[in-house]
């Protein structure tokens, strides 16, 4: 249990940290970044590096998903956006970029809201999916919780290997008052695909995600420059504790289950590759990044981010976020070469080069490595 603070007369809070407030402490060792392996594997799926795109429309298109593939990652469509929706995604974009750097961020989000209210065509969702497969990379998608039941059967039919049940904040039982709720243990069960669901922001909600079936949890709410859930809503996550938390829940079920691990993915607050490397040492297996792509030559927001939540009819949760800067293709932000000092170019190189110095040669032994505070 981790300290109570009060805050004020009979009401306290949870102390907690974020990814800024931990440091990593070198051990007595280090070895060669050669003899590093990033590699990792869920259910029958092996990755060369820990990477799974956030999925939205503004990083992932059908084509950047192939590329992710290629690079040793996972790259995950968004089931429920553009692609989705629209004959000419491309086209439809380019107004949400165009309205970004001409107007401004709500008329953005109002485009956004007004592309998202054109109904799911299944026919246009095959064929985006069809893309991914084709290529012979794992394919992926994501849906809410709202339209999983809804959508999951004809992503099935589709090709999807592997399914990412992701909103905002998900729970075992989504209930809605005029439908049926969404019971993720029955839900799971039923599939023949492993899912990653999330996402979660303390160890009662990852455990209970665990105890559904999942084979990942997604911890955290993808903060990023652009989301707005914390003004929004009131609700955010410091990232190390929520890691952390969550790789106590996935120690404690491996004993209750007698050896069933649940993979833990890290989202949000990883704008810099030592926050990649901090998030895998406080216990996560991969990292979810969507912002840290914006500059990518193939990305399709062309230098915007935004994630689904900016389209909420009623509620958006993300802004229209526009990064200056130089870009570059995929390779060479995952795996450099960088004159970038900053940690924003070469991500995964600087993982490798993190768990080298401090001596460890796969992302499992890293997950014990010494952490202090910065306070």
């Amino acid at each position: 249990m981790r300290d109570l603070v009060e805050i004020g007369m009979n009401r306290t809070a949870m102390r907690a940290y974020g990814l800024d407030d931990v440091e990593i402490v070198p051990s007595r060792r280090t070895r060669s970044s050669k003899d590093v392996s990033l590699a990792w594997q869920i259910d029958a799926y092996r990755f060369e590096i820990p990477l799974i795109t956030h999925p939205t429309d503004a990083i992932v298109s059908p084509g950047t998903a192939v590329r992710i593939g290629e690079l040793g990652g996972l790259g995950v469509l968004n089931a429920e956006g553009l692609w989705a929706r629209h004959a000419d995604p491309e086209e439809a974009l380019l107004r949400v970029v165009q309205a970004a750097e001409e107007e401004d961020g709500d008329a953005a989000v109002k485009l956004l809201q007004e592309l998202h209210a054109a109904p799911l065509r299944v026919d246009l969702l095959t064929e985006a999916i069809r893309t991914v497969r084709e290529s012979g990379v794992t394919v992926a998608a994501r849906v809410s919780p709202q339209h999983a039941q809804e959508l999951t059967p004809d992503l099935l039919a589709a090709g999807v290997e592997m399914l990412i049940l992701q909103g905002t904040i998900i729970s075992a039982e989504h209930v809605e008052r005029d439908g049926e709720p969404l019971n993720l243990k029955r839900f799971i069960a039923d599939l023949d695909v492993p899912v990653i669901a999330g996402g979660a922001g303390d160890y009662r909600t990852a455990m209970h995600l665990m105890r559904t079936g999942a084979a990942g949890v997604i911890v955290g709410f993808g903060e990023s420059h652009a989301t707005t859930t914390n003004q929004v809503l009131g609700i955010g996550v410091p990232m190390a504790s929520a890691i952390a938390d969550a790789a106590a829940a996935r120690r404690d079920y491996l004993d209750e289950t007698g050896g069933r691990y649940v993979h833990i993915i890290a989202d949000g607050s990883m704008k810099h590759s030592g926050d990649i490397a901090k998030a895998i040492a406080c216990g996560a297996d991969a990292v979810m990044l969507g912002e840290s792509l914006t500059n990518a030559d193939e990305a399709p927001g062309q230098g915007f981010y935004w994630t689904a939540a900016a389209a909420h009819p009623s509620l958006p949760r993300s802004d229209v976020f526009g990064f200056s800067g130089a870009s570059y293709d995929l390779e060479t932000l995952l795996f450099g070469p960088s004159s970038n000092p900053f940690g924003t170019v070469n991500l995964f190189g600087a993982l490798r080069r993190a768990m080298a110095k401090t001596g460890y040669s796969d992302l499992k032994e890293f997950q014990k490595v010494g952490l202090t505070v910065r306070r």
